[in-house]
């Protein structure tokens, strides 16, 4: 298969026909082997327009949502940014040649451990591994200028948020009555404000679920 025309067509119809125009960002994705971070029987469908399963728990999220988020995140070289279910590390390549030092959050030990050997091959050394829990997020390497969540959350814990810096973003999907809202979190001065730029399907990661209600 060829996969550089496959990622060429991916950006040409998928990412710049839907409000993507950051061109750092487009050049960035136009260089990460996005079927390198794949299981072999899907890398064939890499460059598609869905969300690809990397096992029961994560997923490689859709190359438009995915270019969107990264968009409203505004990445500058000198950022520090923590991608939250990192999962084998896509997200956190793309961002890497973006930022000065991405923290890749993953709980899942052999997602991880691929990760950091993809991390290798590609020469990405401003990439660190980081297992742990997703809840709690990385207060260890904070405060970050970006935050990515890499699926959906019923609501963003406080704690990660209070490991924004002064003028910090996060990108996340919150579930809103069973419909996914991208939203984007800036915070200044101590104030949190939040805007929801379009309406994602990703799944709901386990560790960002409410607990059910209990109904009589």
């Amino acid at each position: 298969m060829d996969f550089s025309t496959a990622r060429r067509n991916m950006i040409e119809c998928q990412i710049r026909t839907n409000k993507v125009v950051d061109e750092a960002l487009i050049a960035s994705i136009g260089e990460a082997p996005r079927e390198r971070f794949l299981p072999d029987a899907l890398r064939a469908v890499a460059y598609i327009d869905e969300d690809l399963q990397l096992n029961a728990e994560r997923c490689l999220l859709e190359p438009m949502v995915l270019a969107r988020l990264l968009q409203e995140l505004a990445l500058t070289p000198g950022d520090a940014v923590l991608d939250i279910a990192s999962g084998t590390g896509y997200a956190a390549a793309v961002m890497a040649r973006l930022a000065g030092a991405v923290f890749a959050l993953e709980s899942d030990a052999e997602l991880q451990g691929k990760a950091a050997g993809l991390f290798g091959e590609l020469a990405l050394d401003n990439i660190v591994p980081v297992e742990g829990d997703l809840g709690a997020g990385c207060a260890e390497h904070a405060p970050y200028n970006a935050i990515l969540i890499e699926g959906a959350v019923d609501a963003v814990p406080a704690g990660i948020l209070d490991q924004l810096a002064d003028g910090g973003r996060l990108a996340a999907i919150v579930m809103d009555n069973g419909i996914g809202r991208a939203t984007l979190f800036r915070k200044d001065g101590g104030h949190l404000s939040r805007r929801v730029i379009f309406d994602a399907h990703a799944p709901v990661l386990k560790e960002f679920r409410n607990p059910a209600e209990f109904k009589f």
